[in-house]
């Protein structure tokens, strides 16, 4: 297949995304996941092979329409740029990397956002994977959960090649944004949360890490998809409790 043949599936796009990265983002969320995160408030996303079927060229000449906002790099200060996220994005990367390849070739500040569920150091997921990070700047990754059996749980997955994937990235010396998302009962015990501190301390290019509160704003999506929301009962955490969890984990927007 010719790079310029290259094509991916696209769930949906934000033109001015404010949280997927710094400054101004045009974001991409491909289609298909391999996780079942019981508190997902995009479950749409899951299969492979659905929503609109695009080239990287045709979806950056889309995206480079808004590069104005995206005002280019002052000093240290990325000020926008472009976002791929998911569902999954690393079930796409050949996908993903033509399309920061093109962004590249334009200055553009590129930036993955991920789950990790997929990574490996083993071939073909190897080379393919260094291909992509040599035209990514930013790398957004969840740590869900850090003990492995409570992550299968909720995710229906195991945690340690997500953790290897954060050291390779370190490593690497790949900046990282870092996000856990606050589920009161379910990931919020002062044992995993104090693991993933130490976790954090053992990596050298964390530019930020955050605590990102659970809501429940998906269930109405499971429901209407016929499926069953685990976390019907569980509410979402209180001031005081996001505040301990940032307090325990030292994590901060």
């Amino acid at each position: 297949m010719q790079e310029s043949s290259v094509e991916g599936y696209v769930h949906s796009i934000e033109t001015f995304g404010l949280v997927d990265g710094p400054g101004v983002r045009f974001v991409v969320f491909l289609q298909g996941c391999p996780m079942r995160c019981q508190y997902c408030h995009n479950p749409e996303t899951w299969k492979m092979k659905e929503g609109e079927l695009w080239t990287a060229e045709t979806l950056f000449a889309r995206a480079y329409r808004y590069h104005r906002y995206w005002k280019g790099k002052h000093g240290r200060e990325v000020t926008g740029g472009i976002t791929v996220s998911g569902g999954e994005p690393l079930l796409q990367m050949e996908f993903v990397t033509r399309f920061f390849q093109l962004a590249k070739k334009q200055g553009v500040h590129t930036a993955l956002d991920t789950s990790g569920a997929l990574f490996s150091m083993k071939d073909p997921f190897w080379g393919r994977f260094c291909s992509l990070m040599e035209v990514t700047d930013l790398v957004i990754l969840d740590l869900k959960e850090m003990d492995s059996g409570k992550h299968r749980k909720l995710t229906g997955r195991g945690n340690e090649n997500i953790l290897q994937m954060a050291k390779t990235l370190s490593d690497m010396g790949k900046d990282m944004w870092i996000r856990h998302v606050l589920v009161p009962g379910i990931t919020d015990s002062r044992e995993s949360l104090l693991a993933l501190r130490d976790f954090l301390g053992t990596l050298k290019t964390v530019r930020r890490a955050e605590i990102l509160p659970y809501h429940t704003m998906g269930q109405i999506k499971w429901e209407q998809m016929g499926f069953s929301y685990a976390l019907d009962k569980v509410r979402p955490p209180s001031e005081d409790e996001i505040r301990r969890a940032e307090e325990l984990t030292g994590m901060g927007a």
